[in-house]
């Protein structure tokens, strides 16, 4: 058994947030969008012919990668997809990263980034990010096998400016730079007026916050065409078909309904300024979010008591047992009438700790 398993690889896998089966909850732990699809998306399922399903998808995924090139006014040839950023992330990561340099990425941020440096054995480097949970760029200017960083940050939910990541670009010209957006729609600004500018830049968002579809798996990478055809290449080594019929019908459908995508946008957003207002009352300190979260510790309150004392109410939020962020609660935003509930159950739950 010993040799056997000197054989096996082995990693510390990712953990993603708690998926409660009752249905009775608010769930406010994995920063999914609280709105329902597109009104398209259910036409195109109800009009969906199910005797093709008999047949191989399009391993090229051309009516979506359509419909997102169309979307952002760029060539098919910059875009391509995958079952969510995840997927698309890790092929990145398979792609790009074989120098045997280090990579880097912040020491707080999306832990899913060691796993797979982990996973496909890519050194790394984790520079710490300062007081204000934002990057400091002159980490980034050393000798290293690539970049990749989340814009705005998770989970801290601070927006890095665009000057600044170009500034990053330009010290890393012989590396690919990837710049995960997964939140980029709630009120930051894309990297994507860079992309035609820089050969090394890729750009990776996500279906699964803006456009309401964490349970059907969508992420897509944007870059120049040359980094797009290497990335192909790796996915049809790898599996051919990786975007089935219904994703890409379903998908392509919320990408076209473009008023109800700003109309949802603008609602969170909404929600989530009022949400911060709401917090600091109670004595929440946070970096300003433009995320679909509020990344935020109390001045007395511990946030694992907080965590605790909301999941017996029945409400879920995410608490990171991690160095520096230990106290803080990331809180996804919900309907207004959700985030009222989690307000007034925190202010009852501080009360009642300060009168201990």
């Amino acid at each position: 058994m010993e040799r056997l398993e000197d054989n096996i690889r082995k990693v510390v896998p990712y953990i993603p947030g708690e998926q409660p089966v009752d249905s009775n909850v608010i769930k406010l732990n994995t920063n999914e969008n609280p709105y329902p699809p597109a009104p398209g998306v259910r036409e195109a399922l109800k009009s969906l012919d199910d005797s093709c399903l008999r047949l191989y998808p399009d391993p090229e995924s051309k009516i979506l990668v359509k419909a997102l090139a169309d979307f952002y006014g760029l060539n098919e040839e910059q875009v391509f997809v995958g079952v969510g950023s995840d997927d698309v992330l890790a092929m990145c990561f398979l792609t790009y990263f074989n120098s045997g340099k280090p990579i880097l990425f912040p020491d707080i941020t999306y832990s899913f980034y060691d796993v797979w440096a982990d996973l496909f054995k890519i050194p790394y480097e984790c520079p710490a990010l300062n007081q204000e949970f934002a990057i400091q760029k002159e980490d980034y200017f050393k000798e290293n096998g690539g970049v990749v960083f989340p814009n705005p940050n998770a989970p801290t939910g601070v927006e890095m400016d665009i000057s600044t990541i170009e500034e990053i670009l330009i010290h890393n010209k012989e590396v690919v730079v990837i710049v995960d957006e997964a939140y980029i729609d709630f009120g930051a600004h894309s990297a994507l007026p860079l992309i035609n500018k820089y050969k090394n830049l890729i750009i990776v968002q996500t279906f699964s916050k803006s456009r309401s579809f964490a349970g059907m798996r969508i992420g897509y990478a944007i870059g120049q065409p040359d980094l797009i055809k290497y990335l192909n290449d790796v996915k049809y080594s790898f599996n051919s078909y990786t975007m089935n019929r219904l994703t890409l019908q379903l998908g392509t459908a919320a990408v076209e309904d473009r008023t109800y995508f700003h109309n949802t946008l603008s609602k969170i957003i909404e929600t989530r300024e009022w949400t911060k207002g709401q917090l600091r009352a109670l004595g929440f300190l946070f970096q300003d979010s433009k995320a679909n979260f509020i990344f935020a510790s109390h001045i007395s309150c511990p946030a694992e008591y907080l965590f605790e004392g909301l999941k017996k109410e029945h409400i879920y939020v995410r608490h990171f047992k991690k160095e520096r962020i230990q106290n803080h609660l990331r809180i996804s935003i919900g309907t207004r009438e959700q985030m009222e509930t989690v307000i007034a159950c925190l202010k009852k739950l501080i009360k009642e700790y300060n009168g201990k």
